[in-house]
This record gives structure tokens, C-alpha cells and sequence, in this order.
């Protein structure tokens, strides 16, 4: 998307999660056309002088990295009343993006507290985030976007209650575009398959790439600046009819990744090597 397109100049983003992966690529797009970005962490996994740097080189407005984990109401609290005493009136972008759950390994893995806890980080902070902020600044954002996956509906190892959480927000994505109707808020979810991330190898450890290459070429991999364009897209102001909306950005490869796909691929490979 050309930059030059959108400008964002006077505009506050909040991202959770906002220091690494999807999160600081979502950040990056948005700060490129003007935007102050708050990324918020919970933990120090991260350089700062690599973020700045960062921004820097895409001649993007310096980010606000702010620790908080977005499980914890006073860490939202204290986070939104220290941005009111930097002059920040109003959040005008809101994208929940943390997801953290115990990877799954067997059905005695299953517990109430797992599911809640990922509930907690993966589901709530979009419901919560966005109270929150109407409580400090009087006003929700315009835009609100949650983070999901094609999780929900396809089998993915380990992946089991962050599966449940994303389909639990996606869910709650529609419902809150009907209760939030009156305060002309757009709220969607923006789903992806695979991204190459620090998550995804958490998640799915290292061999999971090597092994793909056997069976799949690399656009099967979504880019984390793609999702990130899509986000802004639907931030920019040309999009305000889609809201309530469950966004799959994968280039409609669902739709022929598949075993009869992998089968074509192999056959033309001994094609070729014949």
C-alpha cells in the first residue's frame, strides 16, 4: 500500500503486544503515515534502541513502548492515565493483539483455569482495553481491530485454546459492532494463517518451516507487514461500511490448500524432473 496514500498524521494507535512480531509491524505501517503508536509488553523480550531504530529508518513518528500486561486492570488503568499526562486526548485505534495460551499436547492438558487464562489475555483485553479508554478519555476509539487466526476452523498442533479464545473474540467482534453501533465504531477481526514469528515458532517449534518447505512453496506464508497493510486499510477511513466482520487475509489459498493441491504440486514436480 502506498504510504503516501493515508496519512495518520495526529492520530494515537494502541497496540498490545506492540514490540515484536505482528504487533510492531501493525505499529511500524501505522507510524510510517504520521501515527503516534503505543506499544504496549509485558515482558523485556525486546531491544528499545532496536525499535527506535527502527522507525527511524522508515523515517516513521517515534513510537511509546509502555509496559503492561493486558491481563491486569491497573496495569490499563495506570497505562491510560500516564498517556493522558503526555497530552494524549484520544485513542483513535485500538488493536488487540496479545495472545498467550499453554500449548496442548494431550486432552489431560485440558483445564477450566488453562481455558480461562487464555480467555484472559487472548479474548477479554479488546472488551476491556476498550472500556477502559472510554472511561479515561471520554470518548471510544473509531477503529478497534482484534488479532485472530484461521484457528478456529482449522486444526493446528497445540493450538487448542487459543483456538477457543479467538473464536470466543470473534464472537464477541459482533457483538459488540451492535452494541457499540451508537458511538459509529468499527470494530473487525482480522484473521491470517501462518506468519513467521517468534510466536509461531514458540508455538509449533523450530522444524515446523523446514518441514513446510517439503510440501508448500514460501507464498504460503503470510508476511506480517501484509496483515499489517490490511489493518491499516480498514483504519483509513475507505472502509467504514465493514465492521462487525471476521477479515481472512490469506490470498485465498484456503481455498486450494488442501491435499488435492499438495497432489498437483507433486506431480508437476516429477514433471519437471523427468
Amino acid at each position: 500500500m502506498n504510504q503516501a496514500f493515508l496519512d495518520f498524521s495526529g492520530k494515537t494507535v494502541l497496540i498490545t503486544g506492540g514490540t515484536r512480531g505482528i504487533g510492531l509491524e501493525t505499529g511500524l505501517s501505522f507510524a510510517k503515515r504520521g501515527a503516534l503508536c503505543v506499544l504496549t509488553y509485558r515482558w523485556g523480550d525486546h531491544d528499545e534502541a532496536d525499535i527506535y531504530d527502527l522507525f527511524a529508518q522508515h523515517h516513521a513518528v517515534k513510537p511509546i513502548l509502555a509496559q503492561a500486561d493486558v491481563a491486569n486492570p491497573d496495569d490499563t488503568a495506570a497505562l491510560l492515565e500516564s498517556l493522558k499526562a503526555k497530552q494524549i486526548h484520544k485513542i483513535d485505534v485500538f488493536v488487540s493483539n496479545v495472545s498467550s495460551a499453554m500449548v496442548i499436547n494431550c486432552f489431560d492438558d485440558y483445564t477450566l483455569k488453562g481455558l480461562k487464562q487464555s480467555i484472559s489475555y487472548s479474548t477479554w483485553p479488546m472488551i476491556a482495553y476498550t472500556q477502559a479508554i472510554f472511561k479515561a478519555f471520554g470518548s471510544y476509539p473509531k477503529y478497534i481491530l482484534g488479532v485472530s487466526s484461521t484457528g478456529p476452523d482449522d486444526y493446528s498442533i497445540g493450538y487448542d485454546y487459543v483456538a477457543a479464545s479467538k473464536a470466543v473474540m470473534e464472537v464477541f467482534v459482533k457483538y459488540l459492532n451492535y452494541r457499540l453501533r451508537e458511538f459509529d465504531v468499527c470494530i473487525n477481526a482480522v484473521r491470517s494463517r501462518a506468519i513467521k514469528t517468534k510466536s509461531l515458532e514458540a508455538t509449533f517449534g523450530k522444524d515446523l518451516e523446514s518441514f513446510a518447505k517439503q510440501f508448500v512453496p514460501d507464498s504460503y506464508w503470510i508476511l506480517p507487514e501484509e496483515l499489517a497493510e490490511t489493518m491499516v486499510a480498514l483504519c483509513s477511513g475507505y472502509c467504514d461500511t465493514v465492521t462487525g466482520q471476521i477479515i481472512t487475509v490469506d490470498k485465498g489459498t484456503n481455498f486450494f490448500d488442501n491435499l488435492m493441491e499438495i497432489y498437483t504440486r507433486e506431480q508437476k514436480r516429477k514433471k519437471q524432473t523427468v
